[in-house]
């Protein structure tokens, strides 16, 4: 953001300004703007000098950044550079920049300048949590198990994982660390985890999902933006709204989707398909745009144990804790009817409902119980098999199969989700925890023999219970194959 030289001339900076690639028509008269939905105050009546200053070096300096934002609506809007990226005198990352005193770092508080009712909602989320993954289990195996301590810079002098910088921190966010003169410390930026914890106090990214400079709602309502982080072994999201009805009708359809409607209300302004922003996020005919993505789900099935959304926010002391699922299912119901009619959405709630249930009763709890019964015979998190097999279990296809049934996936729900399940749950884990059984229940230290016989006490419990008796021939004889099953 360099002054622009004294030398240049005026009409320089004004050929500058028209070489942005946006249509005169589109670009707003020079009067003060009305009040949108999400600003409190209204938009500037031109182009700052401020940000004309910037304008002179970073269309040569930064042509793409400046290409991008010539096709915002915040250029429409007179918003440019310094409204964004203007600090105030105290500020621990400002700076002073060729007179400017400015940050690098765009934080929820900036955009709330304007955006004040979005980055409320926003903040009362569990995305803007995300960055509390840290001390988790997932950040030890990618800081301790996975990683190191090699990775040292000035504001972490005692080193990080590259894993976890690499890995976690880029979904989740970190906290981000100033050095002098407000230059962002090399392992903490650049980070847009949508959960980043900034040297504000604020937490989480904006351009997470807005990727930065155009800021296009187009993009963020695409599938692929939320793929960046919602995918893989363990959260697949994307691969399993990809193989549902819904992720097809949208590829087949994605021309009929009107993403660039100021509006984008289901039902209205397109009916080919929903995308993951249309079922979380969107205006339907009944509600708003909302920017707190947990307002229309039912069930949390990150944990071990799926649990009610209600609870998992009471444990984070946000505000979600006083809404209940019903009320988010019908949040959720009121999309679904945008196409379907009630007695399909209610259906497929008990199909979704009955499959957590399976899942929690079945493998979850009896799971979570014998795991915790082998921890004191166990060294350190994840230095035997039996810690990186029940880990799978729960955090890889146990997520898959409660994920595959709440977005309609049936290969994600069965062979990448139960079966999985079933096969790591009796040809992996129990024959591991016998294994343990027999090597410390003859044991000389009479509380590690106690705890084995506990241990064998639970497993033999569990495995005489109905659902897991077949595995010991037990329970009832010569059942006939299912409806359609191979005989």
């Amino acid at each position: 953001m360099r002054k622009l030289l004294s030398g240049c001339p005026t009409a320089v900076l004004a050929a500058t300004m028209l070489a942005v690639p946006v249509r005169a028509a589109d670009k707003p008269a020079d009067k003060p703007a009305a009040k949108t939905a999400g600003s409190q105050s209204g938009l500037p009546a031109a182009i700052s000098a401020e940000t004309k200053d910037c304008l002179g070096c970073h269309r040569g300096d930064s042509p793409g950044i400046y290409q991008q934002w010539g096709q915002s609506k915040h250029y429409r809007a007179n918003v440019g550079c310094y409204e964004c990226h203007k600090a105030d005198k105290g500020d621990v990352d400002a700076f002073d920049h060729n007179g400017l005193l400015i940050a690098v770092l765009v934080t929820p508080k900036d955009c709330a300048r304007c955006h004040e009712r979005e980055v409320a909602e926003f903040a009362g989320s569990r995305h803007s949590k995300a960055g509390r993954i840290i001390g988790s289990i997932d950040n030890h195996l990618a800081e301790v198990v996975q990683g190191n301590r090699a990775f040292k810079t000035p504001g972490f002098p005692n080193g990080n994982s590259a894993a976890a910088v690499n890995g976690c921190w880029q979904c989740h966010g970190s906290p981000v660390k100033v050095g002098k003169e407000g230059k962002l410390d090399a392992a903490s930026w650049p980070n847009s985890g949508v959960g980043r914890i900034n040297p504000d106090g604020t937490e989480g990214s904006c351009s997470a999902c807005h990727m930065r400079h155009d800021f296009s709602a187009a993009q963020a309502r695409q599938p692929n933006t939320c793929g960046k982080c919602h995918l893989g072994p363990d959260h697949p999201q994307k691969e399993i709204y990809e193989e549902s009805k819904h992720g097809i009708a949208y590829s087949a359809n994605v021309d009929k989707m009107n993403l660039n409607s100021a509006k984008w209300v289901v039902g209205e302004d397109y009916t080919a398909a929903p995308t993951c922003a249309t079922c979380h996020m969107s205006a339907t005919r009944k509600q708003p745009v909302t920017h707190d993505i947990g307002m229309r789900i039912s069930w949390n099935n990150r944990p071990v144990l799926s649990v009610r959304p209600e609870v998992a926010d009471a444990k984070m002391g946000l505000a979600g804790a006083k809404v209940g699922w019903e009320k988010r299912r019908a949040n959720m119901k009121d999309v679904c009817t945008a196409c379907h009619n009630e007695t399909w959405a209610d259906s497929f709630y008990t199909q979704y409902d009955a499959t957590i249930t399976l899942y929690n009763e079945k493998f979850a709890k009896p799971g979570m119980a014998l795991h915790e019964l082998a921890k004191p015979l166990l060294g350190p998190g994840f230095s035997s098999m039996i810690d990186f097999v029940w880990y799978e279990i729960w955090h890889h296809e146990g997520r898959r199969a409660r994920h595959g049934a709440s977005m309609m996936a049936p290969d994600y729900t069965h062979w990448h989700g139960t079966y999985e399940i079933a096969r790591n749950f009796y040809g992996h884990f129990i024959p591991l925890l016998n294994e343990l059984v027999e090597k410390f229940k003859g044991s000389t230290d009479a509380n590690k023999a106690a705890k084995a016989q506990a241990l064998h006490a639970k497993i033999d419990e569990v495995l005489n219970s109905p659902d897991h008796q077949w595995f010991l021939g037990k329970g009832p004889k010569n059942e006939p194959p299912a409806a359609g099953g191979h005989k």
